[in-house]
């Protein structure tokens, strides 16, 4: 396991598999085996307390900020990015250059399993994105988004209603 440039909070549990550097971990977070979870010292990946990470999943968090919320619920294999890199070919970079773009995980957002968040995505509040999902967009709050491309299937009003009650 290699760690470095940690922040942790309380109650941390962090599988010895995994390797972790350049992070601001909330407390009662879970990251599961053999995942892969960095930002950089010029932008420090965060997540939010009570969130879960499952096995063989990569936060890559190094070339632009990612923060995942709280209450976050993130399946195995899954592969979130805020760069599209690399491309060792500046010739090809040319015509594919490399794309960047912060990722924002919002609160109580559940994410299915080998589920691929390309750069500069926002997911809102309370949504869901579906298993084997592809996200090229933003995700609306209140939602569930599923397919490749994900596209919405289903907005979440009971959730919605359910918590502004409570609030």
């Amino acid at each position: 396991m290699e760690i470095s440039n940690l922040h942790l909070g309380n109650n941390v549990n962090i599988d010895s598999t995994s390797s972790i550097n350049n992070v601001i971990i909330g407390d009662n977070v879970k990251v599961s085996k053999y995942c892969s979870i960095y930002g950089s010292k010029e932008h420090v990946l965060e997540i939010g307390k009570d969130t879960y990470i499952g096995m063989f999943t990569i936060l890559n968090g190094f070339a632009i900020s990612m923060k995942i919320g709280e209450h976050v619920s993130v399946a195995q294999n899954v592969n979130i990015m805020t760069e599209s890199g690399p491309n060792a070919s500046l010739f090809m970079q040319k015509f594919y250059p490399i794309i960047k773009g912060e990722v924002i995980i919002e609160d109580h957002v559940w994410i299915g399993a080998s589920v691929i968040v390309m750069p500069g995505v926002r997911i809102g509040r309370c949504s869901i994105v579906a298993a084997n999902s592809f996200v090229n967009s933003n995700i609306e709050p209140y939602c569930l988004y599923a397919g490749s491309p994900a596209r919405l299937i289903k907005k979440l009003g009971q959730i919605e209603k359910y918590e502004s009650k409570e609030n």
